[in-house]
């Protein structure tokens, strides 16, 4: 395994972090009231139910980030495997499985815990980040961002352009609540920090945050998560209304070029 397994603690919630493939991680979300899970990208669906049954909850919901294999590819096996039927989410019909199409601002409960479904088209277009909040709507919440948005970064533009990015980072993911819980789908933070420093050599945040993750990394801990007020102060991708960020991406005022500049660069940049 690349990372140990780590669980973190919210009010309402319980999010097992799940090391799968080469960086990959994979997520079980607990309803503390309830019992009842879901799981974010199963790729590995025997650890997946190995977890499930050592903490003894409910397993009854999939939420697929995007059609790519190393988060959907797990799906049609832990169906398969699974002795009771599941409800397998996403926003893409190449997704296997998938028995619950889910678009913007559709919204759905694991146990008593509210998901809503935010459409971030880009790295794939049919992408989705799944918002989960207690159900009153209090304490602090988690996103699960799949390829989109990454601690330090972002995916690649694989099918859509800087315009979807930037409106899926800036726009939806920037709205949630600065203490939502960040959890994306890649143990990257070194290589998108380095990228960040390299955008912003004096962002004093950016510089503790690489001594913060070489420490975890170097006792193979996860650096996940993050939070949407964190990514907002260190993450180039969500900073690109920022004139620092704007003079290193050739000076235009315009985010959304910024945008397209920064993935052109960071597509072609050795940490």
């Amino acid at each position: 395994m690349h990372s140990t397994l780590e669980d973190v603690k919210l009010e309402s919630m319980q999010v097992k972090i799940l090391p799968a493939l080469q960086d990959n991680y994979m997520y079980l979300i607990v309803d503390n009231k309830t019992r009842e899970a879901a799981v974010v990208d199963p790729v590995d669906p025997e650890l997946v139910i190995k977890t499930v049954q050592e903490a003894n909850v409910t397993l009854s919901k999939v939420l697929t980030t995007h059609h790519h294999w190393d988060h959907a590819g797990g799906n049609e096996k832990l169906v398969k495997l699974w002795e009771k039927e599941l409800e397998v989410y996403g926003g893409d019909d190449r997704i296997g499985a998938l028995n619950k199409m889910v678009r913007q601002d559709d919204s759905f409960t694991i146990g008593s815990l509210n998901v809503r479904c935010l459409s971030t088209p880009c790295h794939t277009t049919g992408h989705i980040c799944y918002h989960v909040t207690a159900g009153d709507g209090k304490g602090e919440g988690a996103v699960f961002t799949g390829d989109t948005l990454f601690q330090g970064g972002c995916g690649r533009f694989f099918e859509g352009t800087p315009e979807e990015m930037y409106e899926a980072l800036c726009t939806k993911l920037s709205a949630l609540p600065d203490t939502t819980k960040v959890f994306c789908g890649h143990e990257y933070t070194l290589q998108n920090m380095s990228f960040a420093r390299h955008v912003e050599p004096d962002n004093e945040s950016i510089q503790q945050r690489i001594e913060w993750a070489k420490l975890r990394r170097a006792s193979q801990d996860p650096t996940v998560p993050s939070t949407i007020g964190e990514e907002k102060i260190w993450n180039p991708f969500m900073r690109v209304h920022e004139a620092s960020v704007q003079k290193h991406a050739g000076g235009a005022t315009d985010p959304i070029i910024t945008m397209g500049k920064l993935r052109k660069e960071k597509d072609n940049f050795k940490a």
